[in-house]
């Protein structure tokens, strides 16, 4: 089974045969080249395909896509505000290293213990939140200066030195 990363959201039609603004956090700006299709949660871990016709940049963060059978505004106002998805291999290839969406699936380390994957990751004016599960809940990390240790690439690890009481409130 592949993995999926959500990489951002379709947020508007654009013109009168079915265009699409896809607006990304990819960390750079992109025509989305070699990309076959791109994913939507129809329901909890189930994705529906729409396979990709063509692209334009629009901006930084935003793209244009045209998708395979949509063809009308009102076809592809159904699918905003939609949530977009990427396979793993192709969020590789699209997502700038340097960009905080580039640590989904890095697993979390604190004070030596492994946190679990991140599986989320939320980029707020001041700092980046991420998402994991702890003991059977969803919790939101801080990823900070003040608590960022380093970031091990090579290994797929964050390391981080949190406040004392903050899992806590996951217990």
């Amino acid at each position: 089974m592949s993995e999926y990363f959500k990489t951002g959201k379709l947020v508007a039609t654009y013109g009168l045969k079915g265009e699409l603004v896809f607006k990304h956090s990819l960390g750079k700006k992109t025509s989305l080249k070699g990309l076959e299709a791109l994913f939507i949660e129809a329901s909890k871990n189930n994705f529906i395909p729409y396979f990709v016709q063509q692209t334009r940049i629009k901006s930084e963060e935003e793209v244009w896509v045209k998708l395979e059978g949509i063809d009308t505004k009102e076809a592809a106002h159904q699918l905003t505000p939609k949530e977009v998805w990427l396979e793993e291999a192709d969020f590789k290839k699209l997502a700038a290293k340097s960009a905080p969406i580039a640590l989904l699936g890095f697993s979390l380390i604190h004070a030596g213990t492994d946190l679990g994957p991140i599986l989320e990751v939320i980029e707020q004016p001041h700092q980046v939140l991420c998402t994991i599960q702890y003991k059977g809940k969803e919790a939101l990390i801080p990823i900070n200066e003040a608590f960022l240790q380093k970031i091990d690439n090579k290994n797929r690890k964050v390391y981080v030195e949190l406040p004392d009481g903050l899992l806590d409130i996951y217990e």
